[in-house]
């Protein structure tokens, strides 16, 4: 107990001294939080849309208004076609509406007026925005003006939204995009610090005393994972405090199933250390493993259940899919034990697989 507790002291006296580790478990996942935060918005909140109005009648007017009024859109009225399709060939407009010259006749006469809705679909999901946001404009814009029930809905629905009631999509990445800059920490940190030892020279140094295998991944497990539990709950902090973010759930459960999933990635991390004896190579192959699988493989930006199936049965194997599903029901739903449940199992047997291989991976001498 003696020869660990002594292990763990030069560990952190190791990380005091490299302001690299710091860096890594503070500085930069701070700024990846900002930029989750004012650099990245899947919601479509500044549509530029163009506007033709064939028809005179005064209350298409009040129509042209409705569009130019939503908070959502930014309208620029066109005199003829040619131009606003060329506006849209040139991105410079994500949709267009042309209001016909028999429009407001149909709507008096109490039959169908048609209204054209053209949407650029190299961008999907704009293309979709622009669709739901011109539909609702219109069919507000007919009960406004007291048309007849035949050009408005029978069935009016009452929408309510649980969870992200603000539908801010910040909502969602900012707790998901812990799994990013955990992973980066738990795998990138413990990845060079078997293959510094190594570069240093003290390796041998160390397997010429009495330190066993055990006791040297015990101590490597247990320095970096106090400093990655330290820089999950600043970042907690910052998503709470300094972001505004809801959290419904447990602190207690985050910190339990957080230290599973921190343990898991440093398992990676150390894996990838003891195999590859260089920094400058741990830290590329850490990188992709750790970085682009969470950011794109986790279900965070993408969801898993529209993905071919070969990346699907691949998403099994990666920690942070399980860590993004349990982090944002925390944050947005709360404590809910199923979810805990199944993902609590799922990184239980990844952290011991992990744990096992990087000790049969651990050299106790020079030679194998």
């Amino acid at each position: 107990m003696r020869i660990l507790s002594a292990f763990i002291k030069k560990e952190f006296l190791q990380i005091i001294r490299d302001p690299s580790s710091i860096l890594i478990a503070f500085i930069l996942p701070t700024l990846l939080s900002l930029i989750y935060m004012y650099g990245i918005n899947v919601d479509s909140v500044n549509i530029k849309l163009g506007l033709k109005l064939d028809d005179a009648n005064p209350r298409v007017v009040t129509l042209a208004r409705s569009f130019s009024n939503n908070p959502y859109i930014k309208t620029k009225v066109y005199d003829n076609n040619a131009d606003m399709y060329a506006a849209i060939g040139n991105s410079q407009l994500q949709g267009a509406v042309i209001i016909p010259g028999d429009f407001s006749a149909d709507l008096a006469k109490g039959r169908t007026a048609q209204v054209l809705v053209i949407t650029d679909g190299s961008e999907t999901n704009t293309a979709n925005y622009v669709q739901s946001y011109a539909s609702g404009i219109i069919t507000q814009w007919l009960e406004a003006m007291n048309y007849g029930k035949q050009q408005v809905n029978l069935i009016t629905p009452q929408l309510r939204v649980w969870y992200n009631e603000e539908l801010d999509s910040h909502y969602f990445i900012l707790p998901g995009s812990l799994a990013v800059t955990l992973s980066l920490v738990g795998i990138l940190l413990t990845a060079l610090v078997v293959a510094r030892e190594w570069e240093r020279g003290t390796m041998e140094a160390l397997l010429s005393t009495r330190l066993s295998r055990l006791q040297f991944v015990l101590g490597k497990y247990f320095a970096y994972y106090v400093l990655g539990t330290l820089a999950l709950w600043c970042n907690v902090f910052l998503c709470v405090t300094a972001f505004e973010l809801p959290f419904r759930g447990s602190y207690i459960v985050l910190f339990f199933v957080g230290s599973l999933f921190l343990l898991t990635c440093m398992g990676i991390g150390l894996l990838i250390s003891t195999i590859f004896k260089n920094q400058f190579l741990a830290s590329q192959v850490s990188l992709v493993m750790g970085f682009l699988p969470a950011l794109l493989l986790s279900g965070l930006m993408f969801p898993i259940s529209s993905m071919p199936a070969f990346f699907r049965y691949l998403t099994a194997v990666l920690p942070q899919r399980y860590f993004v599903t349990f982090i944002e029901s925390e944050f947005l739903a709360g404590t809910i034990s199923s979810v805990v449940l199944i993902n609590t199992v799922y990184l239980s047997c990844l952290c011991l697989v992990l744990l096992f291989l990087v000790y049969k991976n651990t050299l106790v001498r020079l030679e194998k």
